[in-house]
């Protein structure tokens, strides 16, 4: 009887499971740096986003996520919300300039040469 009651606890939860369907999506996220890349991806590190990550090569995020927590437009503004222009959502001008100089990629920054892991925020 115990089994057949762990067998039946173990079956609704793999149901449950597959019931919160995740979605995936690419989108371009605007950076230019290591650094840039960890403050993209801890952006997305919050509940509802299963795997996220940043290509710093061709400057786009892959975000696995479930929609029955977060929408599109909301990962969207998490990354604008970090800094960074996505297709959709443009970070403000005040959160922008808070950058560390290498990181402001409409200005043109690049962190050539440098260690793009060691620099202080802003």
């Amino acid at each position: 009887m115990r089994k057949l009651m762990l067998l039946s606890v173990f079956l609704g939860v793999g149901i449950i499971s597959q019931a919160q369907k995740k979605a995936e999506i690419e989108f371009e996220v605007s950076g230019v740096c290591g650094m840039c890349e960890d403050r993209i991806e801890k952006a997305l590190d919050v509940p509802g986003i299963i795997s996220a990550e940043w290509d710093k090569k061709n400057k786009k995020a892959t975000v696995a996520f479930k929609p029955k927590v977060l929408t599109e437009a909301q990962i969207h503004q998490l990354v604008a919300d970090a800094g960074h222009d996505t297709d959709k959502i443009k970070a403000t001008d005040e959160v922008y300039n808070n950058l560390h100089g290498c990181c402001k990629y409409r200005d043109g920054g690049s962190c050539a040469g440098e260690n793009d892991h060691d620099h202080s925020p802003k």
